[in-house]
């Protein structure tokens, strides 16, 4: 433990890591530099900074940045390209904040000096995994310190006795038990355990806070148009804006129509199920858009070949590994095939319902001439017979052999 001169602890200012801040102090005897994300998490974060002060953090090595705009563009966008879903339905709005929260630990670390990094993540979750995949891969020599799997302190009780013995400051809203534990960014709330954890449980209208239920949801639809430039969101109805000004927008008016609820029972990488209750309003209108898009632009071979890939890229990512060289691999080749996505896409918003009404494009590959019902002068249906006969004579011969 001596060995530990200073550390970069992901700090947010709430009970957890402020009793791990002490902790650190305490129990390592060593310097500790708070980084704190705005992620777009919709909390006041001044506040930490005030706080990491009171308990003798100084000025230099409290770090408080907005991440926002390279949250969205640097990591969701990219994910967005892909499609990712995990196991078929999971936006993975927690797994994609990971990576970038590690990447600047890593890199205030080295600016500072720093010899080790901390994270509040418990013993039982995958963002322990997460956040530790990515130290080791961009900085192989670093320390990982991980109270939950440290320390004695093994309740909320004993986390409140531990504040009020070093003159923590406990909001009164902290000193109950939490109903339920809850993770926020930009691209989604998160709800889990507690009342949450009886998967046969319906949650209660109170867990959820970035959206109205369908059945309050306006009785009138909103009619929304996205433009998409190389497979990025890049206006809503026609108005020019940056990756999370795009986003926060896409959040009110899929929050104020009822869209992006869901209740998963999903497969965590370190090998339990769980139950997680998602709010991803803006995510959920973006992957459907996003589809309509690649429907018109992208060749059926490219788009089959993305479809089969994309459940090995959203695992990737779920588990951690956004910094493996078969993501980056795999992502080459997603934003390759992303360069002639380029369009608008016309769509319904209604009581949780996202409905494509209508897709266009410089760059589609659609042809009325070639589906048309009405006499075409381009295609010639006769050639369908030797297409189906060439097709069929795999078949033929199986049959032929059988008999």
């Amino acid at each position: 433990m001596s060995e530990i001169k200073k550390v970069v602890l992901a700090y947010s200012g709430g009970l957890d890591t402020s009793v791990i801040l002490k902790w650190l102090q305490t129990t390592y005897n060593c310097e500790v530099v708070t980084f704190t994300a705005d992620l777009g998490q919709g909390e006041e974060l001044e506040p930490a900074r005030k706080k990491a002060e009171m308990l003798g953090i100084k000025p230099q090595n409290i770090y408080i940045e907005d991440l926002r705009e390279t949250f969205v563009r640097d990591y969701v966008f990219p994910m967005f390209r892909a499609n990712a879903l995990y196991e078929g339905v999971y936006l993975l709005g927690t797994s994609i904040a990971r990576p970038l929260i590690a990447k600047r630990q890593i890199e205030i670390a080295e600016a500072t000096g720093a010899d080790a990094v901390c994270h509040g993540a418990t013993g039982k979750g995958n963002d322990q995994v997460r956040f530790e995949l990515g130290y080791y891969a961009l900085k192989p020599d670093i320390k990982v310190i991980a109270p939950w799997r440290e320390w004695n302190l093994t309740s909320r009780t004993k986390l409140i006795d531990f504040a009020e013995q070093h003159q923590i400051p406990i909001a009164k809203d902290k000193r109950g038990e939490a109903p339920f534990s809850v993770d926020a960014n930009l691209l989604h709330i998160s709800a889990e355990g507690k009342v949450l954890e009886d998967p046969w449980d319906a949650p209660e209208e109170y867990v959820f806070s970035r959206s109205v239920s369908p059945e309050a949801a306006p009785d009138t639809p909103t009619v929304i148009t996205i433009d998409f430039e190389k497979g990025d969101a890049v206006a809503v109805d026609g108005e020019k804006l940056s990756p999370a000004a795009l986003l926060t927008k896409l959040n009110k008016l899929g929050g104020d129509n009822g869209i992006g609820r869901l209740d998963l029972v999903e497969n965590r990488f370190v090998g339990m199920k769980s139950r997680g209750v998602y709010e991803t309003p803006g995510g959920t209108i973006l992957s459907v858009a996003h589809r309509a898009m690649e429907s018109i632009t992208l060749d059926r071979g490219a788009a089959h070949l993305k479809d089969e890939l994309m459940p090995r890229y959203a695992e990737l990512i779920y588990n951690g590994f956004w910094w493996s060289p078969e993501r980056e691999m795999l992502q080459a080749l997603i934003d390759r095939s992303q360069q002639q996505v380029n369009g608008t896409v016309r769509l319904k918003l209604y009581k949780g319902n996202v409905i494509v009404e209508g897709r266009k494009s410089p760059d589609s590959l659609y042809s009325m001439e070639h589906v048309t019902f009405e006499e075409d002068t381009v295609y010639d249906q006769r050639d369908a017979a030797g297409f189906i006969k060439l097709n069929a004579l795999r078949l033929r011969l199986l049959n032929r052999q059988k008999r």
